[in-house]
This record gives C-alpha cells, structure tokens and sequence, in this order.
C-alpha cells in the first residue's frame, strides 16, 4: 500500500517543487540544474560503482561473505536511477545513496531487518553430484561421406 503512496505522491512532489524553483530561479537555470545533477550523478554512480565491483570481486576471491559489497551496488544503482529521473527530491535521495555513510547506516538498517541463513560458493557439497553408475555414454554422430559430390562444379581456384 505504502509503495503505491510513494509512486502517487513522489511526482506529485516533484512537480511542486519544480514549480517554487521555477518561480524562484526562472525555466532555463532551473533545466540546467537538472541536467547538471544527471551529469554529475552518472559519473558518481560509475566511479563508485567500479569500486564496489572491485570489492565484490575481492570478496568473492577471498571467499568472505559478499552481502555487503552486494547491498551498496544495489544502493549505487538505485541512486542512479533516481538521479535520471528529473527532480529535485529524487535528486537529492539519490546524491544521499552516493555518500558511503548513508549507505552504511541503510546497510546497517536493512542488516537487523534480514536475516541470511547461509551463504555457499561453487556448485554445492559432492554429494549433489553423484557418480554415473555405468560408463555409457550418450551422443550422436553423423556420418560424413568423403569425396566429390555429384552437382560439385569447379571453382576456377582449385585444380580437379
């Protein structure tokens, strides 16, 4: 119910707002800053999202639990997509999501509110892969007849 709110209210929201600012600051600088806050936010989100995958990757080949590195690249990649949407509010959640401590504080909120049974890497325990009992192997085969075929007409680079 709450997200169906948000979805009705948010651009609401955003329209009151670009109207005060509009007023205030005049169309174009108020376009301008919107522009301005996609470009400036698109090269936040991929800087800071190259780190996270780095450490997402680091954390896998260390074999440590990734949730974390998880949980800020789905926050970065939230901030983006609201920093492409135009407004003012969705922009300054977005910038919100770029900072790491408000990220960590979200993490650390979501964190006491999940709960991870486990975590495994690779394919699972052997067991989940037992052993053929017979050595029988299936495939299929298609028998290839060499030499000319009938309407095979000379290219002109080859000698026949």
């Amino acid at each position: 119910m709450w997200l169906i709110l948000a979805f009705l209210a948010i651009p609401v929201i955003e329209i009151a707002v670009f109207i005060q600012v509009g007023g205030l600051i005049g169309l174009w600088p108020t376009l301008a800053l919107i522009l301005l806050s996609a470009v400036i936010g698109t090269l936040l989100v991929r800087s800071q999202g190259a780190q996270t995958l780095a450490a997402l990757r680091r954390s896998l080949t260390e074999m440590s639990d990734p949730s974390e590195s998880l949980a800020h690249g789905a926050m970065i990649l939230f901030a983006g997509a609201l920093l492409l949407t135009p407004g003012f509010v969705t922009d300054i959640l977005g910038f919100a999501l770029l900072i790491p401590r408000v990220r960590l504080a979200v993490y650390g909120w979501l964190r006491r509110r999940v709960r991870m049974n486990g975590f495994t890497m690779g394919h699972g325990p052997a067991a989940a892969y037992p052993e053929p009992d017979d050595d029988v192997i299936d495939g299929a085969f298609e028998e290839v007849v060499l030499g000319k075929i009938p309407t095979h007409q000379p290219s002109g680079w080859t000698r026949h």
